[in-house]
């Protein structure tokens, strides 16, 4: 029986020191500038809508980000916190968006179509 419990607490204690150490390196492995960008224009029931959706999933706060399109005025976000999302309503006649900030971070889309 003592056997058995020695056993089961040096495996428990292994267990810990191993989710303890994937979670650190989980963790310091997180980009720290980084953002996902979903753009979409979708159409039905006679009507288009166009959305975009911005997060920083970056451990660090995204500062000056310029939203650019191909048609129409830029949108400007002060800043984008880790974590944060923000949801814009841009032009329909927008087809590309290119999103810009201080920290160098760029990414380009394009607005999907679907329809409903």
């Amino acid at each position: 029986m003592k056997k058995s419990l020695v056993t089961g607490a040096i495996g428990g204690g292994a267990a810990v020191v191993i989710a303890v150490v994937l979670l650190f390196i989980t963790h310091s492995s997180a980009t720290q500038y980084s953002l996902y960008v979903d753009a979409r224009t979708e159409s039905g029931d006679g009507t288009t809508d166009s959305h975009l959706t911005i997060i920083n999933t970056g451990s660090a706060p995204l500062t000056n980000l310029k939203i650019a399109y191909d048609s129409g005025k830029p949108d400007f976000l002060p800043i984008l916190n880790p974590g944060e999302r923000t949801l814009l309503s841009p032009s329909t006649s927008a087809k590309m968006v290119t999103i810009t900030d201080d920290q160098g971070v760029t990414v380009t889309k394009f607005f999907s179509q679907s329809s409903e």
